[in-house]
This record gives structure tokens, sequence and C-alpha cells, in this order.
């Protein structure tokens, strides 16, 4: 009996009566939705951060965001409670493992564009503006047409005696003369006394050659 209701014709409307509920409209928002994080993802995030881990996750993400978000929208439930569920999503920190500010950023982006393509009342082209808006400003965020992107670099400096603040202006020189580069700024992360020597964190812009 229970393989004949299986079989059911009427089981395989029913299935194909959930696409046609959908419509096209559902399948142009998720061809919308799938194009623009690929873009994001693989075009702008990979290329600089080079996080294999990260690609699947911020992908999967967004996927999911945009389908429920999408049922809710379709359904009775309030906006509110979509609203809601949006907070539970966005507080996510992953706390068996930290993120960085960079990639909370992208998870934030890949939210953002699932609720943007699922709810927005416009048609597909404003729909597929509003994803090139957020594409657009995160590729220039990652040039230097902007700002000039600034990188650190963790360095075990012997000389402690320079670290003085009296010493300032030389202490930088002999860092920009050792490293080859143009310091930015400094931070002094540890100072060990034992060893004579402090960890040190320098920063400067990123070049054409890095």
């Amino acid at each position: 009996m229970v393989l004949l209701q299986e079989l059911n014709p009427d089981n395989a409307a029913a299935g194909f009566a959930l696409f046609e509920k959908l419509g096209t409209k559902f399948f142009i928002r998720l061809a919308i939705d799938i194009l623009s994080v690929i873009v994001l993802i693989r075009l702008i995030y990979y290329p600089v951060y080079k996080n294999k881990e990260n690609f699947s996750t911020l992908f999967v993400f967004n996927i999911i965001m945009f389908l429920v978000t999408f049922i809710l929208n379709k359904s009775e439930m309030s906006t509110g409670a979509g609203f809601g569920l949006f907070a539970v999503f966005s507080m996510l920190r992953f706390r068996t493992e930290g993120i960085n500010t960079k990639d909370m950023t992208y998870m934030f982006l890949v939210i953002a564009m699932g609720l943007i393509t699922a709810l927005s009342k416009g048609s597909w082209l404003e729909i597929s503006l509003l994803d090139l808006i957020i594409l657009l400003v995160a590729f220039l965020l990652e040039t230097t047409v902007l700002m000039k992107k600034e990188v650190s670099q963790l360095v075990i400096y012997e000389n402690i005696d320079l670290i003085k603040p009296e010493n300032k202006v030389e202490f930088k020189s002999d860092l920009e003369n050792r490293l080859g580069i143009k310091i930015n700024r400094i931070e002094i992360t540890s100072i060990d006394f034992l060893k004579d020597t402090a960890l040190i964190k320098v920063f400067h812009y990123e070049s054409k050659k890095d």
C-alpha cells in the first residue's frame, strides 16, 4: 500500500504543483542570488584572502538565508518574525572557531544579498542593480581606488633599548632599514626582558608587488 501511495499520480502532481506555486519569480531571484554570490566570493573574496573553508560556508549561508526568507515572505508569518530570524543568523559567531573582521563583513554581505533578493518588491532588473551595487562597493574596498590598503607583519626585535618613547624616530628608522619598507605605524605587542626581545606588529601600505 505504501508503494502504491508513493507511485500515486496525485502525489507527483502535488510535487509539480509546489513548483507551480513558487512560480518563475522564485527561480529568477534564485538565479540572480546565486550569480551575485559567486561573483562576490569567487572573484572578489577568494583572490584576496585565499580561504577555501569560508568559500563554501559563505555560499551555503547565503542560499539558506534566501530560501528561508523567501518561504517566510510567502507564508502568513509576520515581518517581525522574519527580521527576528535574520537577527538570529546575524549573531551566529561559530563559537568553535574565531572569525576575523573581514570574514564577518563578507558574512553580513551574503546575508544582505539573500535578504534583498528574496524580499525586494522590485523587478529582476532592480534586484540585479542592488546586488551589483553591493558587489561594486566590495570590489572597490578591496582595491586601492578608494584608499590605500594597510597590511601588517609581526617582527621579533632584539634592540629593545630603541623601543623607549624618546627613541621613537630612531626605532622606526631602524625597522625601515631592516625590512626595506615605509612603515606607517608600529604596535609593541609584548616584551621579553629575559631574552631582551620584543614582539612588534609593523603596519605599512601594501605595494603593487605585494
